[in-house]
């Protein structure tokens, strides 16, 4: 539960989980959207147009991922920092899932984009999809693990 040091101090908690609920459910919206929609129709694409079109992909999901990830990011690390808010376990939990998700996109997704941008590839192309799971059951837990927050946070 959220000790406040005072009753602004409790606004400003519910503020901090109300945006990191946000930000954390926005992601995993899209996560889920490319999972299972935009990545499968990479092969429908075509081999003359790929290129082109992975370059954009890339271009264009950097607008639409890069702002929610910096404040879930931003706002998990002051979850983190301030244990008196919720503890230290939802927080840590939360931020090893964030762990994951980053790993997996610095270790796996990136490479995967990089290595389609020169040419549709089947086997990248479905190695994408499979090794994306991996960032949508994060994303999927940490949702749960953030609404879980807010709602123990805004109930104190």
């Amino acid at each position: 539960m959220i000790a406040p040091l005072h009753p602004a101090m409790a606004q400003f908690d519910v503020l901090l989980l109300s945006v990191h609920l946000l930000a954390t459910v926005y992601m995993t919206g899209l996560v889920w959207f490319v999972q299972v929609v935009h990545y499968p129709l990479f092969a429908a694409v075509g081999a003359e147009a790929f290129p082109s079109y992975e370059r954009s992909h890339v271009e264009r999901a950097g607008w639409a991922v890069g702002p929610a990830m910096l404040v879930e990011l931003a706002t998990a690390a002051t979850l983190l920092a301030s244990p008196g808010i919720l503890g230290v376990t939802a927080p840590a939990i939360g931020g090893a899932l964030l762990l994951v998700i980053w790993a997996s996109t610095w270790a796996a997704q990136v490479p995967l984009h990089r290595r389609l941008m020169g040419g549709f590839d089947a086997r990248a192309a479905a190695l994408l999809v499979r090794s994306n799971w991996v960032r949508t059951g994060a994303w999927s837990a940490r949702s749960a693990l953030a609404l879980w927050m807010l709602l123990e946070g805004a109930s104190s």
